[in-house]
């Protein structure tokens, strides 16, 4: 491969998507949501999408009352391709992590149509919450 069409190596973790899981006063507590093995949900995320994107885990999100709280943020293609960071809540079932598994390996925001079943999961969170992960 010549020099001119050698491409730099991408930035670890840079052009993919970022999965940030709740796991801090409520979300992540069988307090909360006593039949989820939430230690299991985080694994099973990390695992399925190791290749794929970067799933971090955070003490809070502050939205509490919808316990358990993902966001998916676009890989650096999906921003430019239009997608934003989706809010989800109440990810406390294997099927809703599934789903969230399959659309993130398909591409998430801005490059792959989330399953019409995550619409329910979806919510906004107030603009001083969202400028928070975002900084």
């Amino acid at each position: 491969m010549s020099r001119r069409t050698k491409k730099a190596a991408p930035t670890p973790g840079a052009a993919r998507s970022t999965v940030t899981v709740c796991r801090g006063c409520c979300c992540g507590t069988p307090a909360k949501v006593p039949y989820l093995n939430h230690e299991t949900q985080l694994t099973d995320l990390r695992t399925q999408l190791a290749r794929v994107a970067m799933v971090r885990r955070t003490d809070c999100l502050d939205a509490c009352e919808r316990a358990n709280v993902s966001v998916i943020q676009p890989s650096a293609e999906g921003r430019k391709a239009g997608g934003r960071p989706v809010w989800l809540g109440q990810v406390n079932d294997p099927d809703a992590a599934a789903d969230i598994t399959t659309w993130v390996k398909n591409g998430g925001p801005g490059l792959a149509e989330a399953p019409d079943i995550l619409d329910l999961y979806t919510f906004s969170p107030s603009r001083r919450v969202r400028h928070e992960l975002e900084d």
